[in-house]
């Protein structure tokens, strides 16, 4: 079962509105063993479209398109479809900007510069469940979380283990599973059916959010 899964193709939709950047991104993306290019959607409207009637695993989210913006249509996307992870792929590294991606649901963010190899490497390890968020983005978006938020949707529908816990705690430093296999001695199955139980149980949909829930309720510190 779990080399089916490690097998198991990648289902991607492009969303960007120039055909040449989606044909770019295809061509790198269409020889790689596990990785599925299923569709495109050339607007933020299109894209909230498709990921309804696709239900790719994830996509590749430009950000500046017309009618609709991609961190709009990643925050549509993601309400209605948590269990779908998104890229976004941006000429834009402000701070303030990534954080409102982060807040949106973005699992990762890439510039429009970065290499092949970080584009593949970051929908592989999106798609194990990871979140590339870099450490401070991710606490600044949770500052503005507590911040900004007066409700916490659903608090928690059970406690927490101890050793959920201990895998929350890294969660919210951004480690992926196979950092917190390492560091808390366990295999790294044992480690994703853990995280898998925490998003269960907090009712979330990934890893950013669990973390953004976990300050916001006071679960753990900043």
């Amino acid at each position: 079962m779990e080399q089916d899964e490690e097998h198991r193709q990648i289902r991607v939709l492009l969303v960007d509105d120039h055909a040449f950047v989606r044909s770019g991104v295809k061509a790198i993306l269409e020889f790689e063993d596990g990785i599925d290019v299923i569709g495109e959607a050339g607007s933020g409207l299109e894209a909230v479209e498709k990921a309804a009637s696709l239900k790719p695993d994830l996509i590749i989210m430009d950000v500046n398109m017309p009618d609709l913006d991609g961190i709009e249509a990643t925050r549509r996307i993601k309400e209605k479809h948590p269990s779908i992870s998104v890229i976004v792929l941006t000429v834009n590294d402000e701070e303030l900007f990534l954080i409102e991606a982060v807040r949106a649901g973005a699992a990762s963010f890439l510039l429009k510069d970065s290499s092949s190899d970080q584009l593949i490497n970051s929908i592989r390890a999106v798609a194990e469940g990871a979140s590339l968020i870099p450490l401070h983005l991710l606490r600044a978006a949770m500052t503005e979380e507590v911040n900004t938020t007066t409700h916490v949707e659903g608090q928690i529908l059970e406690p927490l283990t101890d050793k959920e816990m201990e895998v929350l705690v890294r969660i919210t430093r951004g480690l992926r599973n196979q950092e917190i296999a390492d560091e808390l001695n366990l295999a790294k199955v044992t480690v994703k059916k853990r995280v898998q139980s925490i998003l269960s149980k907090m009712m979330v949909s990934d890893r950013t959010q669990a973390a953004m829930k976990a300050v916001k309720l006071g679960v753990v510190a900043l």
